[in-house]
């Protein structure tokens, strides 16, 4: 009986200590990465485990919407025109690389020497070499299928095999080092990678691990992430320094751009509970100058209602902004005319900082009423005859524009009627003693004046708002929130009409797209829930966090990327339509007719 308790204590004991050192390895193998590469590495991607990363993002909600049969089934013509072949391929080199269990993926760009720049990357694996080798392999053959003049060799180097694929100018140089894969375009850098893996590095200290800048910003990271990037903009700041120094005084270079004051930048995501969350870092000095140490109050708050689908708050000082614009030569525009206005005026930018509080607030509303949102921008009023000053140089700044002045309980209002035809507008400004409302409807302005008056707000009363709040930091300098169920659904109402008369009167698009089959916006909505963000100053730098279906991040970027593919897909439509009047190249000319007349 005493063999057998024994047994079960010494069973017990080398559990423990088995789950102990794995559990060991697991945290200390994400540092490993930082010590394989040099200390001045420009910027590093890491996913700690890649298969983890896949089951967490199949649990979320955007891929639930993107599983759902109504979605599928819409999406089934637009992505039929794709070639069935690299979907395949595809599919079946990730199916192969998920089986290898990869682990600390990492790509690393390490240097920008002579305008070349050196890049790095590797995963662990699990299973031989000859597993890893059946996957690797055939990225290499694709490669070299595509690129049928490629030199490849193979060198040794220590106890390593170097294979070496050469198409100038690239050249991609791999090896293995069980249990990790290690790749770099340059053979010196892989040979460099594989000292430090293999601890032959002549200053083991020159490694990123110990470079304070990165230290300090991992200090910030979470330590259950799924994706990390570092970048240290030191690079490009010493260049752009070298390029001020080159066209300006000496005097004008003395002031360092914000570039050239951030230490380091960093960010992480990871997937919780089916939402995405991510966090943002920027190591940089306290910028003083244009909070003033300020809190955010989120006093805006108070105008939102049970339609309100956007919500921003931010410390922003608009006396430092008037200086920029009025040293500002050159610009055209509304810009030009605002700052000669000012001028003209003798607004001065102590006048915008006595006149206005630091906090800048929007506000999207969108009744189920309205075909269109309205939108509006706050400030706090300090002093009300500086900020009449200011608003009435404003009202003079278009010479076309024709601004009606009235007041009510005690507030001036200031409205200009669009001259566009097809979507009037009313630009409104309402000026009280304690905040100034902008907006493009005088109904919607003379409304939110009547709700600051309020203690509360039903935006900030609901729990959908009190819920997405509780789930980011307090705020410091920034705050957003989107309520992604309400603006799809407003969206769709306003939109789906549109579209299906489009597709009506261009039969065209019924070849790519079936929006009869759009799906229900039920279907979308259940599988959407609100954004939130906010920005604190922490320590050493700027911490933003951020969470939703997808993060305030993300949707600015994929913002940014749908104007960008708007803007050229109008400047190709322009293109074709300029060349309907002009006969295709190659075609025969008319011959004029023998009186010159046509």
């Amino acid at each position: 009986m005493k063999r057998l308790i024994l047994l079960v204590v010494v069973g017990a004991a080398a559990a423990v200590a088995g789950w102990y050192i794995w559990n060991l390895s697991q945290r200390t193998s994400s540092a490993y990465v930082s010590v394989l590469l040099p200390r001045e590495t420009i910027f590093l991607a890491h996913m700690p485990d890649f298969n983890r990363t896949r089951d967490q993002w199949h649990q979320s909600e955007i891929y639930a919407l993107y599983r759902e049969p109504e979605v599928q089934d819409f999406l089934r013509k637009p992505l039929a025109g794709l070639s069935e072949t690299p979907k395949a391929f595809g599919a079946q080199t990730l199916l192969e690389f998920e089986q290898l269990e990869p682990k600390n993926v990492f790509f690393a760009l390490t240097s920008l020497d002579d305008n070349s720049p050196k890049l790095a990357g590797g995963f662990r694996f699990r299973g031989s070499i000859a597993d890893a080798e059946r996957v690797i392999g055939k990225w290499r053959s694709k490669f070299l299928e595509r690129n049928p003049g490629a030199r490849r060799e193979k060198l040794h180097y220590e106890h390593h095999e170097i294979e070496l694929v050469a198409v100038a100018p690239f050249t991609l140089a791999t090896a293995y080092d069980r249990p990790w894969f290690f790749a770099a375009n340059d053979l010196k850098q892989l040979k460099a990678l594989l000292d430090r893996a293999d601890r032959r590095a002549k200053d083991p200290n020159e490694t990123l691990d110990n470079d304070e800048a990165y230290r300090a910003t991992i200090s910030h990271r979470p330590s259950n992430y799924a994706l990390f990037f570092y970048l240290q903009p030191k690079t490009f700041a010493q260049r752009l320094a070298a390029l001020r120094a080159a066209i300006q005084s000496s005097a004008a270079t003395k002031q360092q751009t914000i570039l050239e004051q951030v230490r380091s930048i960093s960010g992480a995501t990871w997937l919780d509970g089916g939402k995405i969350y991510d966090l943002l870092f920027v190591g940089m000095p306290r910028l003083e100058s244009r909070d003033g140490g300020t809190a955010l109050t989120r006093s805006s708050l108070t105008l939102g209602t049970k339609e309100t689908f956007f919500y921003l708050s931010m410390l922003l000082n608009l006396g430092e902004r008037m200086e920029t614009l009025n040293q500002a030569a050159g610009f055209s525009g509304m810009t030009q005319k605002l700052a000669q206005a000012f001028s003209d005026s003798g607004v001065t930018a102590d006048d915008w900082k006595a006149a206005f509080g630091l906090e800048l607030g929007s506000l999207a509303d969108w009744p189920s009423s309205a075909h269109w949102p309205t939108l509006l921008l706050t400030l706090p009023v300090l002093d009300v005859a500086k900020a009449g000053k200011i608003v009435e140089a404003a009202t003079r700044a278009g010479e076309d524009a024709i601004w009606t002045r009235a007041e009510k309980d005690g507030v001036r209002y200031f409205s200009m009627q669009s001259p566009g035809a097809l979507v009037a507008i009313t630009p409104t400004i309402a000026l009280s003693d304690r905040l100034l409302v902008a907006g493009f409807n005088p109904v919607s302005v003379e409304e939110a004046v009547k709700r600051s008056g309020n203690a509360s707000s039903e935006l900030a009363d609901s729990q959908t708002y009190k819920s997405a709040v509780r789930l980011v930091p307090a705020p410091t300098n920034f705050f957003a929130y989107i309520d992604t169920q309400l603006l799809y659904s407003r969206l769709d109402a306003s939109l789906r009409p549109m579209l299906l008369l489009a597709a009506a009167f261009m039969p065209a698009i019924s070849s790519s797209v079936d929006l009869n089959k759009l799906p229900s916006p039920e279907v979308i909505t259940k599988h959407l829930s609100p954004i939130v963000s906010s920005q604190r100053y922490e320590r050493d730098g700027y911490v933003a966090e951020s969470v939703g279906p997808i993060t305030f991040n993300q949707s600015v970027i994929g913002l940014a990327i749908l104007s960008g593919a708007g803007a050229a897909a109008r400047q190709k439509a322009s293109s074709s339509l300029s060349g309907l009047g002009s006969p295709p190249p190659g075609s025969p000319q008319p011959s004029p007719s023998p009186s010159g007349t046509p």
